[in-house]
């Protein structure tokens, strides 16, 4: 009983610091409560997020303000078609000291940080791309046969412009798939423009304080971890990630829309990430609606459309909303 109610006070206290991390994030980045929830529950689970919007939409200040809020080392790489492996992950360079003596040294890429800002990630090509398959799988990286750890934590937010796909590389399947979340930023309601207009056209703009430690964020995964999950949640991910592929028997009615479904890593991302939004919401536990209102952040990017579906005009975030309504007899978030 003991240890119960020190998780349920661990689990109060790091809510209440979350809702001061939210309202300093707010303060930069107005009015997208939505996507700053998702972005936090894959930090908080230890993974990676791919954010899909325009140009314009916040995406890089969200990011930034994410950084200084969190206590994260920062690094920011734009990625262009031009990009090198060796511009992310650092190179050796030959060296001579005073008496002559020649070494190599090891100069750090950006990719040495806690926090990466992968920006327009699909500019690069796919040679440069799978440079970052180790490093958010395995927290490390290899150069010259040596194992080189990166930052405690790591987190990779990387972002991507929907609309314009001249000169770019499309992620591959397996990189996709190391995304814990895809979040999916959309235009400000109007209201939430006007209030965007009036904060960022003054003299002085918002700035957001650190609420967060790097050990702090370390500590908080580890709670999420411990967060109890029922047996009715578990089941309703198993039902429901199974019901998406078409191979399966429970997805056999999917067979023509889709080419392939998600694997057992989405399973792992909703179970992670219920718990992480039920925290964000101040519950204890998460329900069997968390799942249904994660389905599409977490399942999107580990579907394909068939070609069939394609020229019907179906959508994943259609199809998701389909089997969640049968599966869960609850509705996806939109």
């Amino acid at each position: 009983m003991s240890d119960t109610n020190a998780l349920v006070a661990e689990i109060e206290a790091l809510g209440a610091t979350l809702g001061q991390a939210k309202a300093s994030i707010n303060q930069r980045f107005i009015g997208q409560e939505k996507v700053v929830d998702l972005v936090l529950a894959s930090m908080l689970c230890g993974g990676h997020a791919l954010l899909v919007g325009l140009p314009g939409l916040g995406k890089t200040r969200l990011v930034d303000t994410l950084g200084t809020v969190m206590g994260l080392k920062a690094n920011r790489i734009q990625f262009t078609p031009d990009l090198m492996p060796a511009d992310i992950l650092g190179s050796e360079v030959l060296d001579s000291d005073k008496a002559g003596t020649r070494a190599f040294r090891f100069i750090e890429g950006p990719i040495f940080c806690q926090l990466l800002m992968a920006d327009e990630i699909n500019r690069a090509s796919p040679r440069t791309q799978s440079a970052l398959l180790q490093a958010m799988q395995e927290k490390e990286v290899t150069i010259a046969g040596q194992h080189r750890p990166l930052g405690r934590p790591f987190h990779v937010l990387a972002t991507q412009n929907p609309i314009e796909q001249e000169g770019t590389y499309p992620l591959p399947e397996a990189q996709l798939d190391r995304f814990l979340v895809q979040v999916d930023v959309e235009y400000p309601t109007r209201a939430t423009e006007r209030d965007i207009l009036i904060a960022t056209t003054g003299i002085e703009d918002a700035e957001a304080h650190q609420v967060f430690t790097a050990e702090g964020l370390i500590a908080a995964q580890s709670v999420i971890r411990r967060m109890p999950v029922g047996d009715k949640v578990v089941e309703a991910i198993l039902d429901l990630v199974r019901a998406c592929r078409p191979g399966e028997a429970e997805g056999r009615d999917l067979a023509d829309s889709l080419s392939w479904g998600p694997g057992p890593r989405a399973a792992q991302a909703l179970m992670l990430t219920v718990r992480a939004r039920a925290l964000l919401d101040g519950r204890l536990a998460p329900s069997v609606t968390d799942v249904a209102a994660l389905a599409r952040a977490v399942m999107t990017h580990r579907m394909s459309l068939s070609f069939a579906a394609r020229a019907r005009g179906e959508t994943l975030s259609g199809i998701i909303e389909r089997v969640t309504g049968r599966v869960l007899g609850l509705e996806a978030a939109a």
